[in-house]
């Protein structure tokens, strides 16, 4: 099972952009599937952006809107969130997950899919 650790978290302005990381330790990691949620307070985990294990298939929510890429490095067993034009409706906790199943095509965009989280790392966006 992957252990995952996520950073790049922050406060910034609106308009802004961050990059998060989520560094994942295990032997499988660079076989699953791999996304990110994120959670404001009260309300439900939403899918961000999901990867294939390969890397040649991505899916992102509909309100991303071409606003947020993401990557994956399995040589250093990373994956990457660009988030570029942030609003205040970003802020939430992110969290990084890695996908149940070995060698999935097609990241799934339900939480319950996945088996593997990471602790989650704050983005505050200041309008």
């Amino acid at each position: 099972q992957a252990q995952l650790v996520e950073s790049g978290g922050g406060l910034v302005p609106a308009g802004g952009s961050l990059r998060l990381s989520c560094a994942a330790s295990g032997r499988t990691y660079s076989s699953r599937a791999m996304a990110w949620f994120r959670q404001a307070p009260g309300k439900e985990r939403v899918f961000v952006a999901g990867i294939s294990w390969s890397g040649s298939n991505t899916d992102y929510g509909d309100f991303v809107n071409g606003r947020f890429t993401i990557s994956r490095d399995n040589a250093k067993n990373t994956v990457f969130l660009q988030m570029n034009v942030l609003e205040p409706e970003d802020t939430a906790t992110y969290y990084c997950a890695a996908h149940n199943i070995i060698g999935a095509s097609s990241p799934p965009r339900l939480p319950r899919d996945y088996n593997s989280w990471g602790q989650g790392t704050q983005v505050t966006v200041s309008s």
